[in-house]
């Protein structure tokens, strides 16, 4: 029995020589896919209730908003914990399989227990590794690698999305609350000219028909009223849920902001994008790994290797140490290692052209909203430094001219409306301008907002 445990020694030290070779193959490639930043940003403050996070205040800034959506929303948490889990994935790709241990005996019943006559009769011990051919280990460990860089990318992308779609809410949020103040404050003041019209018709001096005409203009005004509250309703409801707060949780009024002193140029947002759109990063990466997909499929047809030790004790003669040493023959490589390098090549061309279609509907999506966003830039500044003050001017020299009656009712009405409709159409091309901008940062990776 000493001579076992001697050999049982033996076995376990050759086992743990094993693990060198392991720890070798876990060694970091040079192009891990992490950055330290991204690495910090993976980690974003853990759940917390919803109730925990009250907004108060007269007004809510937009910075403040988009802090606590990075910090809460559900999207970005789940795809911070993909890519954490891709990270996992690595050191299992470089490691070896798991050595075998096994044991037997030949003699009794009794476990371990030889014949004491018999020198046939043993108990022994096994050890074996399996070992990949030399490239493999490093081609699965450079495939997991730049699945986590795709992982990253999406979770990159999901970051920018959110903080998108929260400037986009609150841009929206901020004009129909401009828009119901502007209504309610025009409304009071047409309301005004209803009574001073009824007060003329009363004294012979006016018209009926000018009574309704003011009447309906009230009515419609609060028609205008309805839809601007539900619209402002929907987007605080967007807004909450973007920051994973109750839908139904009040929000204070969205805080004046500057416009947004944008110049750049077709060209150079094109430029931006190509470099640092997070889609096109993502399935660069995809490639790359489908390109050591393909190496790795290619070399399947290369044998691994089986390294075993045994060690045996027999009760009438010397122990016996064995080594064995075996591979894997690749005899069926017409329906297995051939069509996976088929399958491999089939999807490095398929992630080819996913990469051609992601460049050609981010540059889509480029055209569109520089489009959208000089259109709106022009038309609000011609909102404002034309049309609003041309158009309040003409609205008071008809008021000055119907309290004097040389302009009739229907004239001022209609002044009066202008200067409704343009003022909120300023605060339209606005939200508008701003809005097209907060969607083209997730693309050009550049704040473009301020």
């Amino acid at each position: 029995m000493t001579r076992f445990l001697r050999g049982t020694f033996l076995l376990m030290t050759g086992l743990c020589s094993v693990y060198p070779v392991v720890s070798m193959a876990q060694t970091p490639s040079e192009t891990s896919p992490p950055p330290v930043q991204a690495e910090r940003e993976t980690h974003p403050p853990g759940a917390r209730s919803k109730s925990q996070f009250v907004i108060g205040g007269p007004q809510v800034a937009l910075d403040d908003l988009i802090d606590v959506a990075l910090a809460q929303n559900p999207s970005i948490k789940s795809a911070a914990e993909k890519y954490q889990a891709q990270q996992a994935r690595i050191p299992q790709a470089r490691s070896l399989p798991d050595p075998t241990f096994s044991g037997g005996w030949m003699g009794n019943i009794r476990p371990f227990s030889v014949q004491q006559n018999d020198p046939s009769s043993y108990r022994g011990l096994t050890v074996a590794e399996d070992f990949p051919y030399p490239g493999k280990l490093k081609l699965r460990g450079q495939i997991a690698d730049r699945d986590a860089e795709a992982a990253w990318w999406d979770y990159e992308q999901t970051r920018r999305q959110v903080a998108s779609d929260v400037k986009v809410a609150y841009y929206e949020y901020f004009y129909y609350t401009k828009a119901i103040e502007i209504t309610e404050k025009d409304k009071d003041l047409l309301q005004k000219l209803a009574s001073i019209a009824q007060e003329l018709y009363r004294v012979g001096k006016g018209m009926q028909q000018d009574v309704f005409r003011a009447q309906v203009q009230v009515s419609r005004i609060d028609q205008r009223l309805i839809v601007f509250r539900q619209q402002e309703e929907t987007a605080r409801a967007r807004l909450n849920t973007l920051l994973y707060r109750d839908p139904e949780l009040p929000l204070p009024p969205a805080a004046p902001f500057t416009p947004a002193d944008f110049h750049a140029s077709l060209d150079e947002l094109y430029g931006l994008a190509h470099q640092n759109d997070p889609g096109l990063e993502r399935d660069r990466r995809t490639i790359e790994r489908n390109r050591y997909a393909v190496g790795l499929a290619r070399k399947a047809y290369d044998p691994d290797f089986n390294v075993g030790y045994t060690y045996w004790q027999r009760p009438l003669l010397p122990d016996m140490h064995g080594v064995m040493v075996g591979i894997n023959i690749p005899i069926f490589f017409r329906t297995k290692q051939r069509e996976g390098v088929i399958e491999a090549s089939h999807s490095l061309s398929g992630a080819q052209r996913d990469l051609e279609t992601r460049m050609t509907m981010v540059n889509f999506e480029i055209k569109q909203e520089f489009l959208a966003a000089t259109a709106s830039r022009d038309l609000s500044n011609l909102y404002s430094k034309a049309i609003v003050p041309q158009s309040s001017l003409a609205l008071e020299s008809s008021m000055s001219a119907y309290e004097v009656g040389k302009v009739d009712f229907l004239s001022m009405l209609t002044n009066f409306v202008d200067v409704l409709d343009y003022e909120v159409s300023y605060y339209e091309e606005l939200s508008k301008f701003q809005t097209a901008l907060a969607r083209l940062e997730p693309l050009v990776g550049t704040e473009l907002t301020k």
